[in-house]
């Protein structure tokens, strides 16, 4: 495993990171595997973990808590987000702050993470919705100094709404924003326009989310792809989503080299960009564990395959569907 410095905070963070969606969010999730899977990850030298208090009501920050306890010796940075009050995702121009992220809601959800971690302070708490609108706010503002004051969190981020990178550069120039959590990944690269060279000039770290799309850039998807009843890639992958993004990834496969699998390839293709601190794919089983980490080895993209992704570069804006 390699290590990136996260930031301007300068935490050696492992470059691949440990996604927690899959393990309370998704069908199909165990406990005991999904332990199995975590522990794995940190023998294997993953270090930078991701969670929040929406995945499953706690359910994966307490999973994430009982990490912590078998591994007291281990430098282990973990994050989470406070959900929005009014539950909603993702944000929508207009929303309210009082409405979304009142200053009591925002202390009481980050001592409820505490708790279900059972920890006195989280490395990095993160706002689970953001409206750059409400960067001059000074109820928020209050909120991040006083928690990082008193202890309870060391640094604060933003996760970005999906395909809207730039919905936080008034925010990050507040200074009080030390990560941002963003879609980043072949298909999604616009971030790199404006988001990432204010991030380098402001020494604000970069966590890549999603880097398989959901799931295209796996490989496995199919025009017929269905899930069990109630998990969430239903309501995302509609016809109009799930077709396209087929195509898409049918068009890249022919770029796999040989010897390496679609998601390798995927994960690789972040990597070669040195803004990015961490990228946190989800991983519910050791084989996912497995083949995630061996992408970090240093040797990153062969020939001029990083040129031919970039030109797969797909840009989208919101939807009803895209959430």
């Amino acid at each position: 495993m390699r290590y990136r410095s996260f930031g301007r905070l300068g935490w050696p963070v492992s470059e691949i990171g440990y996604g927690m969606w899959g393990m309370a969010g998704w069908t199909g999730s165990d406990d005991e595997e999904s332990l199995a899977s975590l522990r794995y990850s940190v023998e294997q030298g993953v270090t930078f973990f991701d969670t929040a208090y929406a995945y499953g009501e706690g359910h994966s920050e307490h999973l994430l808590g009982q990490l912590l306890r078998e591994y007291p010796d281990t430098t282990l940075y973990t994050a989470s987000k406070i959900p929005p009050k009014n539950r909603k995702w993702p944000s929508r121009r207009g929303f309210k702050l009082e409405d979304v992220f009142p200053y009591d809601y925002i202390v009481e959800m980050t001592r409820r993470t505490l708790d279900n971690m059972g920890t006195d302070s989280l490395d990095l708490m993160q706002f689970h919705v953001w409206e750059d609108a409400w960067a001059d706010d000074e109820r928020w503002q209050k909120a991040v100094i006083d928690l990082k004051s008193e202890g309870l969190i060391k640094a604060m981020g933003v996760s970005v709404n999906r395909w809207e990178p730039e919905n936080v550069l008034n925010t990050l120039r507040t200074g009080l924003i030390d990560a941002v959590q963003v879609i980043y990944n072949i298909f999604d690269q616009n971030p790199e326009d404006e988001l990432f060279p204010l991030c380098d000039e402001l020494g604000v770290a970069i966590v890549a989310r999603v880097p398989f799309d959901e799931g295209t850039l796996t490989g496995n998807l199919t025009k017929d792809s269905t899930w069990p009843q109630g998990d969430w890639r239903n309501s995302y992958f509609v016809p109009e989503n799930l077709n396209a993004s087929v195509d898409r990834a049918e068009a890249l496969r022919p770029l796999v080299p040989e010897g390496m699998t679609m998601p390798e390839m995927a994960l690789r293709f972040i990597l070669e960009n040195p803004t990015v601190s961490t990228i946190i794919p989800g991983m519910r089983k050791l084989n996912h564990v497995k083949s995630n980490t061996s992408a970090s080895d240093g040797e990153g993209l062969p020939g001029d395959l990083f040129e031919k992704l970039r030109t797969h570069r797909w840009d989208r804006t919101p939807t009803d569907w895209s959430q």
